[in-house]
């Protein structure tokens, strides 16, 4: 009786307009929608005509009759902005390519009456070929491409400021270059639900790549992303987003690869999963911060594989207020990358300094090289303006507010060594010289010159170090380890380089428990 009834359910349908289909095990039903070809309203395929308003018509219409699949069909269709509409996909099929203007008057900011308001928007362009605000229940899905054609539009974007006629008022007189409030991404998703974009290739914005804020059961898989046309190009930047899947994505990106950022007091990035990506980024591969006004919590980071990344592999950062707590890592394998691990709690901006609590950072492979690993980039991330020895890895609060518990675990770090005093000297007994930049942004090059190999840490309570192993491929000068200001502190199965001197050094440190082995390489200042 039960499969009669979907049965004739079925033939209604079909009567009414409608094609569903049935798994009648289940009893479960699912909607195929309706497809919206855009060639059949007007847009033409050659690469050269503006299709903007046409392919928008596709949309408006799947959105005004309760939602649809807009097609792209095999072939090239330029356009600029367009803007999603809720239950409506879009799909782009197996060689067809939504190419961006290279015009920036075919671009329109984001409309966002009503939404969060940010203390800082500098950075936050409002522009992009693909954007929407409040609304539900919309992919981008397929095996075509979405190319921006950025480092086109950027140039002329520039070009446009020299003659006078944009106006740029945070225009880098230094570096030449428009600011990123100038220049559009390729996705910015503002206040959305339920958004999937999965198989797609995307590359090549004019500034950051896929951009989400204050969205909600969000969900980005195998997808390929390139994004290094020109300069400040964030792959993924998520913003006081909940409940987040990123999975089995490759990223190649100007600048970092995976950014969580907190622009809004009050709203924190909540339940994120980030697994199985490949990264490679001139700044650093997986980034919390710099803006961090509400914070970050309950985020998940597993298989992870890195490389030719200039900064940080795992960067984690409170500076302007927000908490960072409830975070776990796991399964980080990164080559030729110029920092391990860089875990700062710092006041640039808000009323009181934020929290950074409650880590567990295991299952850890980093192989940090003697100069710049991304060399070979075109367009490279902006050098550390002064010389210096290799950094190691640092944990870093600042006076009167800790990082706390903190459990690294499984830990493996080839550092090159070759420090030279020549280039600079702290000497044990003047660690008050590292500076504390309470208000700098936030960077592992921000003290300059660290009295440590391996790992700096300063202001932390409740740290365990268990089973890491730091090796050099050189020798280095400094000791490995440098614990400053630090309380509860508990190592155990440390493998380090017979050096023949104390490679662990405890100054203002106080009930530390220290294995048999690491006790025989520590000293008390």
């Amino acid at each position: 009786m039960q499969r009669i009834k979907f049965l004739v359910l079925y033939i209604l349908c079909i009567f009414c307009g409608f094609l569903i289909k049935f798994n009648i095990s289940y009893g479960q039903v699912f909607v195929v929608k309706k497809g919206y070809n855009i060639v059949d309203y007007g847009a033409i395929a050659d690469g050269k005509s503006l299709n903007t308003l046409f392919i928008q018509a596709a949309i408006d219409a799947a959105g005004k009759e309760g939602g649809g699949k807009v097609i792209f069909p095999k072939r090239i269709f330029l356009s600029g902005s367009i803007e999603m509409k809720s239950d409506v996909d879009i799909y782009l099929e197996e060689g067809s390519v939504l190419l961006g203007s290279t015009n920036p008057d075919d671009y329109k900011p984001m409309e966002t009456e009503g939404g969060a308001v940010s203390p800082k928007n500098d950075d936050n362009s409002q522009l992009a070929l693909l954007l929407t605000h409040k609304v539900h229940n919309i992919s981008l899905s397929g095996k075509g491409l979405i190319d921006g054609q950025g480092l086109a539009l950027a140039l002329n974007i520039d070009s446009l400021y020299h003659a006078g006629i944009r106006i740029d008022p945070n225009y880098s007189i230094r570096n030449m270059r428009p600011s990123e409030t100038m220049r559009p991404k390729l996705l910015r998703f503002s206040e959305c639900n339920q958004i999937k974009v999965s198989d797609l290739k995307i590359k090549n914005g004019a500034c950051w790549g896929l951009s989400f804020e204050l969205c909600s059961y969000l969900s980005i898989n195998n997808i390929s992303l390139t994004n290094r046309a020109y300069w400040n190009n964030d792959g993924m930047d998520i913003t006081d987003c909940r409940n987040v899947g990123i999975t089995n994505c490759n990223i190649n990106s100007g600048d970092d690869g995976i950014c969580l950022k907190s622009y809004y007091p009050g709203y924190c990035n909540d339940s994120i999963y980030i697994a199985n990506c490949t990264i490679r980024s001139s700044a650093s591969a997986i980034k919390f911060g710099t803006a961090s006004y509400g914070g970050f919590k309950n985020v998940t980071i597993e298989h992870i594989k890195i490389f030719d990344t200039f900064r940080s592999a795992i960067a984690l950062e409170s500076v302007d207020g927000g908490t960072i707590e409830n975070i776990n890592i796991r399964n980080i394998d990164a080559v030729n990358t110029g920092n391990a691990l860089f875990i700062r709690l710092g006041h640039r901006d808000g009323t009181t300094p934020g929290v950074v609590r409650n880590i567990h950072i295991k299952d850890v492979k980093v192989q940090v090289p003697f100069g710049r690993p991304d060399i070979n980039y075109d367009m490279r991330g902006p050098e550390v303006d002064f010389f210096h020895n290799p950094f190691p890895s640092s944990i870093t609060g600042i006076p009167g507010h800790q990082i706390k518990n903190l459990v690294l675990e499984n830990i493996e770090i080839v550092y090159p060594g070759r420090a030279s005093k020549g280039m600079a000297y702290i000497p044990l007994n003047r660690l008050e010289q590292v500076p504390e930049k309470e208000k700098k942004y936030p960077e592992f090059s921000m003290f300059g010159e660290l009295p440590a190999w391996g790992f700096y840490v300063r202001h932390a309570n409740g740290l365990s170090f268990k089973n890491i192993k730091l090796t050099l491929a050189k020798a280095d000068f400094r000791p490995a380890f440098i614990f400053d200001d630090v309380e509860h502190l508990k190592m155990e199965q440390v493998k380090l380089p017979d050096a023949g001197k104390q490679q662990i050094i405890l100054y203002k440190t106080k009930n530390e428990q220290l294995d048999d082995n690491t006790k025989s390489v520590s000293k008390n200042l």
